[in-house]
């Protein structure tokens, strides 16, 4: 006879790799090395938002200034500070690098993977939690969102950490658990801000009422728990408001020197409200079609999306069990009556499928909440990183539930049908196969050209969504630059093609564990050759070389000039560690188009003249210490026009050159 632990619709013996937490985990840890922790030393920074980021965190640990953000020596006041304070941390320990800028990222993605395993395991069963944190850890959205300097895997972890002990708390009546609730909310806050009570209250609210647990209110400690809340949440707000205040008289919500709203205006209406609304200053941000948002949802959840339907089915055949009441069919009559079920197995597993359906209403709640919200409001396609924690919960455990259900019966009530799995993998096949040709065709075209280690030159400049989308920078590949791709393509074309088919196999074969482990495998191989070829990029989305040379050549009063916006250049920044001066001619082309994240704090009186106009920039051109020039994107052709004859040329990277005002001896 199992124990409680067991899956619940099974008495057969497990898969191996099942038998114990040590094996399942010897995997999981084996996949969460080779997919993320693998990926922490390499490409470096990437210019834009990810050194960007990591420019604030290194302020932080060179200042001591744990309150207040900077930039390039700026006010950056539209992030919360969790994520730097953990980078600054880092950055004492490691370094300034780029693993000690992703370490936190990637931890938080083996947090997500570790409480989707103890949420699934109580829920589902010991399969469907191998199956939940393998999930997390091979989904391509939550790998491509951690490959740069965003809060996302921190604050789903932080979020689902409230949920799991919020739902917990109530169903083992523990109400000590409901201060870990609160005080994992407040640290959400301190990640991502005030989206993490929303998304929280707008799922736990619902499911109160629908459940009629909010009749068991005394034992939410609200009163105390509110108060712990804020002695976790409220002091850097408080601080942060104290240090940044208002300054003149601002006039709406667009700042001018030296009259310029504070940290209370800027992050809560302005970073919250008024970017829900789409009416943010500045407007540096863009919003996805309808199309484009839920398609990318699937995309985002690849490979497991495929068993979306299957999940879907399920669920609604299975709609009663979302009621406060549980009914049970012949299937669950059958395993009741089973001579090898104690009656304290018989109990545990009641308590188990009414902690299945909650868990079921509270996620589906959740995430459907987040989906929607972010389809309304202003997005990038990472925004919903909190719903794909959920989605993959559920989608994982009807898949283990439909796996381990009792053969040969009527199982309608907790089974759908094989075939809907065995679709998904011929699906899957099908995409594996189709890839895997596609990009044999790619090898074979570009079997005569020359391999070019900076695969960014080769690059078109499409200009989807004027760059303002993550992904913008894929619609910029070429044919040419293909060559460069010749290795990560192979592994994935391999992958695809042979790990899919596989899995159909499997499938077909009535081998379901085999098969959707060969799913996960196939999936962290492809993520793996993603990966080196998101390093072939890494002169298009990183400039640490142009940094080296500054290092080489500089000297310690030698000054760095970028050319735009600095988050161009902000690895250049970074790397160097010399602040930057921001030279463009035209000052309201400048506000409109660059340097958008700093605006606001350039606007306050101490802040370093860094903005210079062309009639400011060309004096110093060629006097004084010696001046390294970085320009990037579309500028090229102005500043060789505006600098004609004075210009040095020192490196040319992808659309990037470095040039210097006098010849290196």
């Amino acid at each position: 006879m199992p124990e409680p632990s067991a899956p619940l619709e099974s008495y057969e013996g497990k898969p191996a790799l099942l038998t114990s937490a040590v094996k399942s985990w010897s995997l999981l840890l084996l996949v969460f090395l080779a997919v993320h922790f693998a990926a922490l030393f390499s490409p470096s920074l990437l210019d834009d938002a990810d050194a960007t980021h990591a420019n604030a965190a290194q302020h932080m640990a060179r200042s001591g200034d744990w309150v207040t953000l900077y930039v390039n020596g700026i006010r950056y006041l539209e992030k919360p500070p969790l994520p730097y304070w953990l980078a600054a941390i880092d950055y004492h320990l490691f370094g300034y690098n780029v693993f000690a800028t992703h370490l936190p990222i990637s931890l938080g993605v083996l947090g997500c993977a570790i409480l989707a395993w103890l949420w699934s395991r109580r829920a589902y069963g010991e399969r469907a939690a191998f199956y939940a944190a393998l999930a997390v850890l091979t989904s391509i959205g939550v790998f491509l969102w951690t490959r740069f300097m965003i809060p996302e895997s921190l604050l789903t972890f932080f979020i689902g950490l409230s949920l799991y002990t919020f739902l917990t708390g109530l169903e083992d009546r523990k109400p000590a658990r409901f201060y870990v609730c609160y005080a994992s909310l407040a640290i959400a806050v301190l990640a991502k801000g005030l989206i993490a009570p929303v998304f929280f209250g707008a799922a736990v609210i619902p499911y109160l009422i629908v459940t009629g647990e909010w009749r068991q209110w005394r034992q939410m400690r609200i009163v105390t728990g509110v108060l712990l809340f804020l002695a976790i949440a409220a002091p850097w707000h408080v601080l942060a408001a104290l240090r940044n205040p208002d300054h003149g008289n601002p006039v709406g919500n667009v700042p001018s020197p030296g009259h310029v709203h504070g940290f209370l205006y800027f992050y809560f209406i302005n970073e919250h409200f008024l970017r829900f609304l789409g009416k943010r200053y500045p407007h540096d941000y863009n919003k996805q079609n309808f199309y484009a948002f839920w398609f990318g949802q699937l995309a985002w959840l690849f490979p497991w999306s495929l068993f979306l339907p299957a999940a879907l089915i399920r669920a609604w055949r299975n709609r009663s069990i979302f009621a406060s009441d549980l009914r049970y069919d012949a299937t669950n009559t059958i395993q009741f009556l089973d001579p090898r079920m104690t009656a304290h197995y018989a109990s545990s597993l009641a308590s188990r499928l009414r902690f299945r359906a909650r868990t079921g209403l509270l996620l589906s709640i959740f995430s459907g909440f987040i989906l929607v919200f972010f389809s309304i409001s202003t997005n990038q396609e990472y925004y919903t990183w909190p719903a794909w924690f959920g989605i993959l919960i559920l989608i994982t455990g009807s898949l283990a539930t439909i796996e381990e259900a009792p053969s040969g019966t009527n199982a309608r009530w907790i089974n759908a049908s094989s075939a809907w799995l065995t679709g998904a993998h011929a699906v899957l096949a099908l995409i594996g196969v189709a890839a895997a040709i596609a990009l044999g065709a790619g090898l074979w075209s570009s079997r005569n050209l020359p391999f070019t280690a900076d695969v960014g030159s080769l690059m078109a400049h499409r200009g989807v969504g004027d760059y303002s989308l993550a992904t913008s920078h894929l619609f910029d590949l070429t044919g040419a630059a293909f060559a460069g791709l010749r290795l990560p393509a192979l592994i994935a074309a391999f992958a695809l093609l042979f790990g899919t088919l596989a899995a159909w196999w499997l499938r077909r074969k009535g081998h379901g564990f085999e098969a959707t482990v060969s799913v996960a495998l196939t999936a962290g191989l492809f993520l793996i050759a993603a990966h080196i070829a998101l390093v072939r990029f890494q002169g298009m989305l990183s400039s640490r070389p142009m940094a080296d040379t500054i290092n080489r050549l500089a000297g310690p009063n030698d000054q760095l000039i970028i050319y735009g916006d600095q988050a161009d250049g902000s690895s250049v920044v970074f790397y160097t560690h010399r602040q930057a001066l921001l030279a463009h001619g035209q000052k309201s082309y400048f506000e409109d188009k660059f340097g958008s994240s700093m605006i606001w704090g350039s606007n306050y009186p101490d802040a370093p003249h860094i903005f210079l106009t062309d009639s400011e920039f060309l004096p110093m051109w060629g006097t004084g210490p010696r001046k390294f020039l970085f320009v990037g994107g579309d500028l090229h052709d102005h500043v060789e026009k505006l600098l004609a004859g004075h210009l040095y040329k020192l490196q040319e990277l992808s659309d990037k050159t470095l040039y210097t005002d006098r010849p290196v001896q």
